[in-house]
């Protein structure tokens, strides 16, 4: 059944940095070493590529179980960086029929974690659905890869920090003290998570913060961290969105990790909102993840849109700045932690390994599977280029 497959495979692919094993025991064996080895466990994985050709249907057919890899990171190094030799027509058609005869009858159907969201893209309804579907996987899944504090954004480990924990205080830190926080201010934290900068800024600077999140869960645990913290009295934690905001204006804002969900079509009224409950001579702290490759091919984030960030949209940094510029704010700081990013992610990932059988528990086998690769394609791309990470500090005029 996979021979002529695996014919085809080796004429056309006369380099190969990689091995295919193919569920019959065979192989494709690769034209270097040492080299991944994809395991293919059954025809259904060639069903999912032969429907969605491209990273889609590989992470479509890893996330169902039937194509596996012997090294996760050598795998996926190899798929961002091999470029196969163009094919004649007619080559492309005797693989696609191999593929087709090795695939059979069998029929791929999209895994149920995979979310297709449909209508305008950044509503307020569709938003929340987004948020949701990340976040609403559970605290506890969370609490198996991210340090003790619950932040889930870069870390800051160029700066001396040795240990995760070392290194997300420092980031918390770096925000604060950029802000220039001061007792008695008050603080908008927007996309607030598990509450990790709210507690902070309360607990170390003196300032009554108020937190807002699309997740329920995610809103009740950072309320009981808030609680066991001693600062209900200044922090409070609201389920909203921030379009929704109808408060006096604050001293200060940070935005960590949340404008990459706001998207190109929103980041005006995004940057205007902000701006629009900024006190005078207030700072905001724009801190998220940024595209780097104009040119690159979108549908390449397809994968992450539909099982980990749906409608995620990192946009470029140039953008972000020209919306806080039309917004009438000041950007007076941009400062890059992309390197810092990759260490984070390599923390996450190891923490996660660790814990494998409690992942699975808590979000299920194919869940961990999406996170285990999840964690790694992000950490390539900070480690390659392919996406930055940046915090800009602007200021209301006075």
């Amino acid at each position: 059944m996979t021979a002529p497959l695996r014919r085809e495979l080796a004429r056309v692919l006369p380099y190969r940095p990689f091995q295919i094993r193919f569920w019959d025991g065979t192989v494709v064996p690769a034209t270097l070493a040492p080299a991944p080895s994809f395991e293919v466990r059954s025809p259904s994985a060639i069903a999912h590529v032969l429907r969605a050709p491209g990273r889609l249907g590989l992470g479509r057919a890893y996330v169902e179980g039937s194509l596996d890899a012997d090294d996760l990171d050598e795998a996926l190094a190899v798929v961002d960086t091999w470029a196969p030799p163009r094919l004649g027509v007619g080559d492309r058609l005797r693989l696609l029929a191999s593929a087709a005869a090795a695939a059979s009858t069998r029929r791929s159907r999209r895994p149920p974690l995979e979310l297709v969201l449909r209508g305008e893209r950044h509503t307020r309804e569709r938003d929340a659905l987004a948020v949701r579907y990340h976040y609403d996987v559970g605290n506890d899944f969370f609490a198996l890869f991210l340090d003790s504090s619950m932040t889930y954004s870069c870390a800051l480990f160029s700066r001396g920090a040795r240990t995760l924990e070392e290194a997300q205080q420092a980031k918390l830190e770096l925000v604060a003290g950029k802000l220039g926080l001061r007792p008695g201010q008050r603080v908008l934290d927007v996309g607030c998570g598990w509450g990790s900068f709210a507690i902070h800024a309360a607990r170390l600077h003196g300032v009554s913060v108020l937190g807002v999140t699309l997740s329920e869960e995610q809103a009740a645990c950072a309320r009981e961290r808030v609680a066991e913290a001693g600062l209900a009295n200044r922090v409070e934690i609201r389920v909203a969105d921030y379009r929704e905001l109808r408060e006096p204006r604050f001293d200060a804002i940070a935005s960590i990790g949340m404008v990459e969900h706001v998207g190109e079509s929103r980041i005006d009224e995004y940057a205007r909102k902000l701006a629009s409950v900024l006190a005078p001579g207030g700072a905001l702290l724009n801190h998220g993840i940024a595209a780097l490759r104009p040119d690159d091919d979108a549908s390449d984030d397809a994968f992450t849109n539909r099982y980990v960030f749906p409608d995620a949209e990192p946009l470029y940094l140039s953008r972000i700045q020209l919306g806080l510029e039309r917004a009438g704010l000041v950007s007076e700081h941009v400062e890059g932690f992309a390197r810092d990013y990759a260490i984070t992610l390599r923390h996450w990932a190891n923490r996660l390994d660790e814990r494998l059988d409690d992942a699975r528990r808590l979000g299920g086998s194919q869940r961990t599977r999406v996170w285990r690769l999840y964690l790694r394609g992000a950490r390539l791309g900070f480690e390659t280029g392919y996406t930055g990470v940046y915090q800009v500090l602007a200021r209301q005029p006075n």
